[in-house]
């Protein structure tokens, strides 16, 4: 196969490798830059270090925010207003000689898994990134839903309780801010540190946790129960921790249990890659817009 590189766009570095066909080669990284002429400047020099020591055909490129297909524009709002709003990806093809494909981050890490991860052999299937917020991503018959305005798979706005959304009930970084708030002495716990109060006894840190399982399943169950897909995974930081797969099951069994409907349960899973699903899935990216190429 022919090599390919790959960018991944995050908040705080930018990640690049170059994909062989089977692996990742000679990956590096630099801080995120604080301007549009940092951005272009160090995403040209990672390119150029890439094309020093690999013969690549292009770039494919994870990105937050909405890319438009037809446009090359990254619409939406990120964390990083300067790359919004204009054909980007004209700019970047003339500034690195190659063909580029952007798609966004949690869609790429989707893509990965559905090509090389848990999710091969399915056409269907649900994303779920439990990070700082929840996001994800639809794919049907092997491709990404994107939607009418490219929200496809934001499901962390889905509204769970009280106008609450799944975002702000259903991450670890949600559960750490609320049992810190509810403790109020002065620390600011993290996620694994209300996990393992949980389990060690503490009763407020029993309660947030249950709130966290009950809405990931929540939204896995009204998810399932709307689209039918193939399989259910689940990536982001938390989906790390062993004991997370049981919970969730067990909870949404408990809700199904409840509504009365068992005649079958959601596959569940947990992704295969972790910090290089979004390098991985930009290639996948990449491979399905210039098949001509590859």
């Amino acid at each position: 196969m022919k090599k390919i590189g790959a960018i991944d766009v995050g908040g705080t570095s930018i990640k690049y490798g170059v994909w062989d066909g089977e692996n990742l080669l000679d990956q590096g990284s630099f801080p995120t830059p604080k301007t549009l002429e940092e951005y272009f400047e160090g995403m040209t020099n990672a390119v150029l270090s890439m094309k020093e020591k690999h013969e690549i055909i292009g770039i494919g490129m994870s990105t937050p925010g909405c890319p438009e297909k037809d446009t090359g524009v990254i619409a939406g709002k990120s964390a990083l207003p300067y790359i919004h709003g204009f054909n980007m990806q004209a700019e970047l093809e003339s500034r690195f000689g190659l063909p580029i494909s952007m798609e966004n981050d949690a869609n790429c890490a989707a893509l990965a898994e559905l090509k090389y991860g848990v999710g091969q052999g399915a056409k269907n299937l649900l994303f779920f990134i439990l990070g700082t917020g929840v996001g994800g991503s639809v794919i049907f018959d092997g491709k990404v839903h994107h939607g009418k305005h490219l929200f496809g798979g934001e499901f962390g706005f889905m509204i769970m309780e009280d106008y609450k959304s799944m975002s702000s009930l259903a991450t670890a970084v949600a559960m750490a801010k609320r049992y810190s708030m509810r403790i109020n002495d002065g620390k600011n716990y993290t996620g694994q540190e209300v996990f393992d109060l949980s389990y060690a006894g503490d009763p407020i840190a029993q309660e947030e946790t249950e709130t966290f399982f009950f809405n990931v399943a929540k939204g896995i169950f009204n998810l399932s129960f709307s689209f039918d897909p193939d399989l259910v995974i689940l990536g982001g930081g938390v989906s790390n921790a062993p004991f997370l797969l049981d919970e969730v099951k067990k909870r949404v069994m408990h809700i199904q249990e409840k509504v009365g409907f068992t005649d079958w349960t959601p596959e569940i899973v947990t992704c295969k890659f972790k910090n290089d699903a979004n390098l991985i899935g930009a290639v996948v990216d990449f491979m399905a817009e210039h098949e001509d190429l590859v």
